[in-house]
């Protein structure tokens, strides 16, 4: 058991970024050494990645830890949700373990210090790997557009690729960005912005697991019409399916973690085949372990993201699934991992 399990889930979560930041590597990855073998390797959007794996938006929100995570041997990392403006979120407590089922409840609600905060931060510390800047908009903000804009032109430049997270459960009405109407003058707005950079980094987007299949359509339409350059499936759920057994399954939040598995690994399966492999995937929620990593990429995923599982199992998490996936592709005969992109699909 990850031993900052014995903590309440919101001190956890500071002391695991704390640690990060000043202990040494050793003891952050409990002596787990990272797995490097080329056959992981791939290259995406004209972006190098030593592996699959990423850390998933949510952990690192306020941009301390990032290259300490490239450390435990993560592929890439995804910070953030930022907001334009410092926002303290919802009230605490705002976490909850479900332990026996390996899943978490969270209603952060975009806590963020900001985006001068993020970019001070980037530009004394640059990032020593692939990284993500996850963006989102301030709890009183109407127009949305405007925050998700604000957030590209001061961290674009510090970004491998840039996410505009319009699924989060816990800031009211955000989920209402993912309709159609709202959704191709947002993906516009933000794809001017970043036009409009030097870096010009890849635009994404993160989707909720409980889009219904005629908004599933409409974002895949979106994606394929627009030029986008990738979705990221998914975002956690308000759903909250009959198995679950912990005390805190009636929080309200999000629900990430083994729970969520089957459900966003079926929405992923279904927007691959309805971008036809033509919109890159970030496949994201329940991943546990290499077989449900592999199952991931086999969806259609290109990419992988983890985060409740790793504050269940801790950093050993990591080298763990890398040696299994390289274990799968031996069993099937593949010599490179982008071999069993969609092989489901």
């Amino acid at each position: 058991m990850n031993p900052l399990q014995l903590l309440p889930p919101e001190p956890a979560h500071q002391a695991a970024i704390w640690a990060l930041r000043h202990l040494p590597r050793a003891l952050q990855t409990g002596f787990a050494a990272p797995v490097v073998d080329p056959r992981l390797s791939s290259q995406l959007w004209g972006l190098d990645f030593p592996n699959p794996l990423g850390m998933a938006a949510g952990f690192d929100k306020h941009v301390e830890a990032y290259n300490a995570l490239f450390g435990l041997g993560f592929g890439f990392v995804e910070v953030g949700s930022i907001t334009p403006e410092p926002q303290p979120g919802n009230p605490k407590p705002r976490v909850f373990r479900l332990r026996a089922d390996q899943a978490v409840i969270n209603r952060y609600g975009f806590n963020s210090k900001g985006l001068d905060g993020a970019r001070d931060r980037l530009r004394a510390k640059p990032a020593q790997g692939v990284l993500g800047i996850n963006l989102g908009k301030n709890k009183w903000t109407e127009e949305a557009a405007p925050d998700y804009c604000a957030g590209i032109r001061e961290l674009g430049p510090h970004a491998a690729y840039l996410v505009a997270n319009v699924s989060s459960p816990n800031t009211p009405g955000l989920r209402a960005e993912q309709r159609q109407d709202r959704l191709r003058p947002l993906i516009v707005a933000c794809q001017e912005a970043r036009d409009a950079l030097a870096t010009r980094p890849p635009l994404l987007v993160k989707i909720a697991p409980d889009l219904e299949p005629e908004d599933l359509e409409a974002v895949a339409d979106l994606a394929l019409g627009l030029g986008l350059d990738g979705l990221i499936v998914s975002n956690t759920t308000l759903a909250r399916p009959a198995s679950l057994s912990g005390a805190a399954k009636s929080e309200a939040g999000g629900l990430s973690g083994l729970p969520l598995f089957e459900r966003s690994t079926e929405v992923l399966r279904q927007v691959a085949r309805l971008t036809r492999g033509q919109v890159p995937l970030i496949g994201v929620g329940g991943i546990h372990d290499a077989a449900s990593a592999y199952v991931k990429i086999k969806a259609g995923a290109s990419l992988l993201q983890v985060y409740t599982a790793l504050t269940y199992q801790g950093p050993r998490l990591v080298p763990t699934i890398l040696s299994g996936l390289l274990a799968l592709m031996e069993r099937d005969g593949l010599t490179q991992i982008s071999e069993a992109i969609g092989q489901e699909v």
